[in-house]
């Protein structure tokens, strides 16, 4: 068994950003962490400590049975930068600013986001992020812990577009996201504060359409629809409303902009 952290370094990791898990300390207090397994040194300017996945189970009250993931735990760690982030003006890995693990983050989040309709919850360190489509049984059990791993899904995937879009876009949707169309429309819906439907709780849905550029997103009532439109929109995808006609429920077809 690890001993626990200090009383210092408690007070360090229990002032960490929930989402980020961004830390500040004195360098011998960060030091120790890292030395510990419970938060890494950026590799990139201006050189930030996060929190490991080790370092978020002890903020949030779990006991540190795997703080041996040391600094290379970067891949799980926080975002600085892009939606919500902290300095700078680029788009962030999971581990930080442009690059560590980014794509690793994106890709294990495409193996999951296979499963449609099935378990959504990330397995924490060594789990596997999956997008929520709604109709999902149940919610996260902790929503600290769903919010951060959404967030570094969110700019693990935005690295990838600037990675794999020919001209660096950010703006635009990558390859990966025009061959995931559902997991990727509700990883951009859950980013930015969607609630997914679940159980009784109303919420937005997505699903597959017979058109193989196109996903069908649901949402409980007329302006649910239009904030998830505008949200999808300012993710770099095209939506307008249309008709069920059988029903006359009103939907929206979303689909990756090109240009």
């Amino acid at each position: 068994m690890t001993r626990p952290p200090t009383a210092a370094q408690r007070r360090v990791i229990d002032a960490a950003d929930p989402v980020t898990g961004r830390v500040r300390g004195t360098e011998t207090q960060l030091a120790a962490l890292v030395k510990r397994g419970l938060a890494f040194r950026h590799p990139r300017p201006p050189h930030d400590h996060f929190l490991t996945p080790a370092g978020h189970r002890i903020r949030e009250g779990e006991e540190p049975g795997a703080a041996g993931v040391g600094a290379g735990a970067a891949g799980a760690g926080p975002a600085q930068t892009g939606a919500g982030g902290a300095a700078g003006t680029g788009p962030g890995g999971v581990g930080g600013a442009a690059g560590v693990g980014a794509a690793a983050v994106a890709a294990r989040a495409a193996g999951a986001g296979g499963r449609a309709s099935g378990g959504a919850e990330a397995g924490g360190a060594g789990g596997v992020f999956a997008a929520r489509v709604g109709g999902e049984e149940s919610a996260p059990v902790s929503r600290v812990a769903r919010v951060r791993e959404v967030h570094s899904a969110w700019q693990g995937l935005l690295e990838l577009r600037r990675m794999t879009n020919p001209d660096a876009a950010t703006d635009r949707p990558c390859g990966w996201e025009r061959t995931h169309l559902v997991q990727a429309a509700a990883l951009a819906l859950e980013a930015a504060g969607h609630a997914p439907e679940t159980g009784d709780s109303p919420g937005y849905r997505v699903r597959a359409t017979p058109q193989p550029d196109a996903v069908a997103v649901h949402a409980p009532d007329a302006e649910a629809l239009r904030t998830c439109a505008i949200t999808l929109e300012g993710a770099g995808w095209q939506a307008g409303e249309y008709t069920e006609p059988r029903t006359r429920v009103r939907y929206l077809l979303a689909s990756p902009r090109r240009v």
